[in-house]
């Protein structure tokens, strides 16, 4: 379990809190013998100055040569003194900043407080949010400014400063924020037994269409604490607290150009164990790379073409080599979006034309009707569920979209032994060079042999659908998996 410290100069400067068995002064900290390599330590440093050379600035810099995860680093301390190091870390607010500040008309600067990436006005937490993810300090001046010529707002300048400085009102705030961040270490809590390792499930409040549903997250979490592991749900905001943890498990649609793909870059380089792993993702979300890995290691998949966008001869090719229809996909779609079929050549030119607007190569592949697919769902190279998703009625696809609303078919689950076993051999092959990482891979059963349409790296696992024949146990054997795993890393094996 993670132990916190929370880092103060003087013990006066907690005086206006709760008591607290977590606070030590900096001269205590700096006394302190290393804590044991198996105790995860966050260190929350609360000194009154974090300037160069100051207690403040050694008291991260102590924490990081100890291994103890802090709040903030000595690298976003160098970054926030210097303002040209900060702003090459600003790109992409555009949309945050113009939300935070779409009813404040009259002003033309803004100065507020971040406390843990939590702002005093709910109308800035999408801004904070993001800056804490960058910046990630326990009080952050903000200051934002807006230019007239331009009729633009930016970010003019940012600091951390001390809790010590806020007045009565802004300490209320930050104590809120600290509460909820910290997971309230100054109450004492009553004695339970002590978990082995802590998993992060990061999740996505918002998303309409997860990977799993609040019934299945139960689930895991009840199967993680049979095993001894406390599974904690996190959420995008909460990327500064990965190295708390042992492992770290992704129920988010992932995507590479997405925060899904930074944490589990962030888990890989801090040494936790993660699924999705970052090589699974960069493998399994674009089809391109599938298309000529099934090629490479012959794993039995439908006739696909590459059509690139400046080269026009791909279409004729493509119309000699097959009949219609043909469906044309775009290389990171996922939940049958930026996938169409087309009936004749005309439409093929215009569809293909509307695609290459997102990517410079697309996927043609030869039409393989089935009324329904084959999901395998296969963890460390073993099948452990297999579903038959149906097409929606008259549809060719699973999922249908219409405006807001979206169809999906019926669905069977079945023993995995119960699957054809072309089917569960071409799943199988599919994978194996990929890597052993948890995936569902969409398999068409057609004259008796399995053809692999592609592996997803972050499967659905919905109570009520993939776990209807395995029931609790799926649940069991993915945190199994996580538990043997994490034991490895601690044995020091991979």
């Amino acid at each position: 379990m993670a132990r916190t410290l929370l880092v103060v100069d003087n013990l006066s400067d907690w005086a206006p809190y709760y008591p607290s068995e977590q606070l030590i002064t900096f001269e205590d900290y700096l006394a302190t013998e290393q804590v044991a390599s198996d105790q995860h330590v966050r260190v929350i440093n609360l000194c009154r100055s974090y300037c160069y050379l100051s207690d403040g600035y050694y008291c991260s810099l102590l924490a990081e040569a100890r291994g103890h995860n802090v709040i903030p680093s000595v690298k976003v301390l160098s970054d926030l003194d210097r303002g040209d190091l900060y702003r090459l870390h600003l790109e992409g607010l555009s949309k945050a900043l113009s939300k935070a500040v779409e009813s404040q008309d009259q002003q033309t600067k803004i100065t507020l407080h971040s406390y843990f990436g939590t702002p005093p006005k709910p109308a800035f937490q999408e801004l904070t949010g993001i800056l804490f993810e960058r910046f990630s300090c326990p009080v952050l001046k903000i200051t934002l400014q807006h230019f007239p010529a331009v009729n633009k707002w930016e970010i003019s300048e940012l600091q951390a400063i001390s809790h010590h400085s806020l007045d009565e009102a802004a300490e209320t705030h930050f104590a809120a924020a600290l509460d909820k961040f910290s997971k309230k270490v100054w109450c004492k809590d009553r004695p339970k037994k002590p978990s082995r390792f802590d998993l992060a499930m990061l999740i996505n409040p918002e998303e309409k269409m997860p990977p799993s549903n609040r019934g299945a997250l139960k689930k895991f979490i009840t199967a993680g604490r049979q095993l001894g592991i406390d599974v904690e749900l996190i959420s995008p905001q909460h990327y500064a607290r990965l190295p708390e943890f042992d492992g770290l498990f992704i129920r988010e649609t992932t995507g590479i150009n997405h925060h899904t793909y930074r944490f589990s870059k962030k888990a890989e380089a801090e040494g936790i164990m993660v699924i999705d792993d970052p090589t699974s993702m960069l493998r399994c979300t674009n089809k391109i790379y599938l298309a000529d890995l099934f090629r490479t290691h012959r794993v039995p998949a439908p006739k696909t073409w590459l059509l690139h966008k400046d080269n026009a001869v791909h279409l004729d090719n493509l119309v000699n080599s097959t009949n219609f229809p043909i469906v044309i996909k775009i290389p990171d779609g996922s939940f049958s979006r930026g996938v169409v079929k087309v009936q004749n050549r005309q439409e093929l030119e215009v569809n293909v034309a509307e695609l290459f607007k997102q990517s410079a190569l697309l996927l043609a592949q030869e039409f393989l009707y089935t009324d329904f697919d084959w999901r395998i769902g296969i963890l460390n190279n073993q099948a452990l569920y297999a579903c038959r998703y149906y097409m929606v009625k008259n549809h060719w696809q699973i999922y249908r979209y219409g405006g807001s609303k979206v169809d999906m078919g019926k669905f069977d689950t079945l023993p995995t032994f119960e699957a054809p076993k072309a089917v569960l051999e071409a799943a199988l092959k599919a994978t194996q060079p990929i890597g052993n990482g948890l995936y569902g891979v969409d398999v068409k059963e057609k004259d008796g042999k399995g053809f692999v349409i592609e592996v997803n790296d972050n499967p659905s696992i919905d109570r009520g659908v993939e776990d209807l024949y395995l029931g609790d146990e799926l649940y069991h054997l993915i945190m199994a998996e996580f538990l043997r795993r994490m034991e490895n890393r601690c044995k020091g094996d991979k």
